[in-house]
């Protein structure tokens, strides 16, 4: 773990993050079995980036804002911002990003962006505020989890056993990504069993597998007879599923927002998935893993 990460823990589990980009880098059990990808860098060496203030890839790495175009890289900027630590105890730590000329050069906007992380018994949340302090200009933003869990869990059973199930009926195709990351303009079918998708490395060969909308408000994610991590979602109406064949992780993306659609070139604010908040507004997201026998 780098010497800067903050740690917190409650005897059941602990946490690490990283200051910069507030990225959640390792959770572990009360063994000290690790819960998170190992950020091998033949695959991918993101842990749980944040994604704000777009989701996915803008169309040509450009969001246009009141006739304007302003670059923007796929995820938006606050995976690679250093937030400030604003609180911290055992087991709970808060980290701040406010706009700044760096920001504000990609994104015309002042805002707030907090981020806690709280231990409850084998529980963590996640609880993330978005802020606009304007007082007459609303803030439209899109935002979105993209933690990056083990695959296999560390209980060992095999990388093929391993499934993720919804908590609702999921009937409708997913979107398909493009080549260039956007929103293609055909669907794919969907690849659940029931509610049960049993994960596999041929399911992610073109990219994450995206439920919009998505109905469920919460998956569980392990082998069938093992530990489990039941994952809740219940302000994202949204969600990408992703890893790279062969790796040792797999993304459970809860998001509020998600790539253009394919050529897309109008405003910002008229994309979809994106939310408005009134001037002296704020919105929260959230969202819980818990570990479970």
């Amino acid at each position: 773990m780098a010497d800067d990460w903050i740690r917190i823990g409650n005897g059941a589990l602990s946490a690490a993050i990283d200051p910069h980009g507030a990225q959640l880098s390792s959770l572990t059990d009360a063994d000290g079995r690790e819960l998170m990808t190992d950020a091998d860098p033949r695959f991918w060496t993101g842990r749980a980036p944040i994604l704000f203030p777009v989701v996915g890839a803008p169309s040509g790495e450009t969001i246009r804002i009141d006739g304007r175009e302003y670059a923007m890289r796929k995820h938006g900027f606050a995976r690679r911002s250093d937030f400030a630590v604003t609180r911290e105890s055992d087991t709970r730590a808060v980290f701040v990003l406010t706009d700044n000329p760096e920001t504000r050069a990609a994104y015309p906007f002042a805002f707030r962006l907090e981020v806690a992380f709280t231990l409850r018994d084998a529980t963590l949340a996640i609880e993330v505020t978005i802020a606009n302090p304007a007082a007459d200009v609303s803030l439209p933003a899109s935002f979105g989890f993209h933690p990056a869990f083990a695959w296999p869990l560390p209980y060992g059973r095999a990388r093929a056993d391993h499934r993720i199930t919804f908590d609702r009926d999921e009937p409708g195709a997913l979107k398909a990504i493009a080549q260039d990351g956007t929103i293609a303009t055909h669907e794919a079918p969907s690849p659940l069993d029931g509610r049960v998708l049993y994960l596999a490395d041929e399911l992610f060969a073109h990219d994450a597998l995206v439920w919009n909308p998505v109905h469920s408000d919460a998956v569980r994610y392990g082998a069938g007879d093992g530990p489990q991590l039941d994952i809740a979602f219940p302000d994202t109406p949204m969600l990408g599923i992703w890893t790279k064949p062969g790796a040792a992780f797999v993304c459970v993306e809860p998001w509020h927002g998600i790539a253009d659609p394919q050529g897309y070139t109008s405003e910002f604010r008229d994309k979809p998935g994106v939310f408005e908040i009134a001037p002296g507004g704020e919105k929260r997201v959230t969202m819980s893993v818990t570990l479970s026998a």
